[in-house]
């Protein structure tokens, strides 16, 4: 039960392995049969994506072993470092060698050849592509709640949802390119517009893979728990009437589904040591009751007037 519930998890980077391997197999041999640049161009691309996927799944084994004493936190934030490492390849070998064979193809192009096998392949390719994609809309629509797109992809701590959303918009629009661009060779007879067009898949490559980089980085360097969570937090706490104010809450994630949670607040003067600590742990057994994601709580009494306050 518990390895299906792991399938089941992660059916987004198992649907786009699944498509990616047979697509790339198909893409390699039509680019041999009809020389097109652009379709091999578009195998390297499959290629790359189902490494990425088997590196996410690989970051989110990882990141599930428990803590231990080099790692008191756990290894959750391993999986942004492999959603790191899956943006540098995008970059490096999806891109890198997309705009190589493009402009190989456009110094020295092939002589056209029959495009009905990449039309078929290219086709076969959209429909499985289009379906990894949707998985991957209706997963990542039913995590964002009624925030914007864009905004979701941004607050979101899990990165296997959104990489696979990212490649596999880059993906279809790839194929839109390579289609076009086999069509145009063809219909100009100029095979120079099949190189053209590895280049710009190469580019829409690079970019996905910025701006794939630029959110690990964020995860990495350690991003806060969602503004929600925190003032519900501060309400839950600055409630309690042995609390004179809430200094600050800081947050951090330390995987996907674990937050540490790090609280000054202002106790009442005539509280005794013993019942701050008493204090303390209930509110801890609250929080934790109410909100499974924080694995870690530091509360800290401290007077408002020594408390260091951040700026807004």
């Amino acid at each position: 039960m518990a390895r299906w519930d792991h399938v089941r998890a992660n059916v987004v980077l198992y649907g786009a392995l699944a498509a990616n391997l047979g697509i790339a197999i198909a893409k390699f041999a039509a680019a041999a049969i009809t020389g097109s640049s652009s379709m091999l161009t578009e195998g390297v691309h499959s290629v790359v994506d189902s490494g990425n996927q088997l590196l996410l799944l690989y970051g989110q084994h990882s990141a599930k072993r428990p803590p231990d004493r080099s790692h008191p936190f756990g290894y959750g934030r391993e999986l942004y470092f492999w959603a790191f490492v899956v943006a540098i390849l995008i970059f490096a070998v999806g891109a890198g060698a997309s705009i190589y064979e493009g402009w190989a193809h456009i110094e020295k192009p092939e002589a056209l050849r029959d495009p009905l096998i990449n039309y078929i392949v290219l086709g076969v390719a959209f429909a499985l592509e289009g379906t990894s994609w949707a998985i991957a809309i209706k997963e990542f629509g039913a995590r964002r709640g009624g925030l914007g797109w864009w905004q979701s992809v941004r607050r979101s701590k899990d990165p296997a949802g959104f990489i696979v959303l990212f490649e596999d918009s880059a993906a279809l629009l790839g194929l839109v390119v390579a289609g076009f661009g086999i069509w145009a060779s063809h219909h100009y007879g100029d095979p120079r517009i099949d190189g053209i067009a590895s280049v710009v898949i190469g580019l829409v490559l690079a970019l996905v893979a910025v701006l794939l980089a630029r959110e690990a980085k964020g995860l990495l360097i350690g991003e806060s728990a969602d503004p929600l969570l925190i003032e519900q937090l501060w309400k839950a706490i600055d409630g309690r009437p042995q609390i004179t104010a809430v200094n600050h809450i800081r947050t951090i994630h330390t995987a996907p589904d674990a937050v540490f949670v790090a609280i000054s607040a202002d106790f009442e003067d005539a509280l005794t040591m013993g019942e701050g600590e008493n204090l303390i742990e209930a509110i801890e057994a609250e929080l934790k009751a109410a909100f499974p994601e924080l694995t870690s709580i530091y509360i800290r009494p401290e007077k408002r007037a020594d408390a260091w306050i951040a700026p807004n």
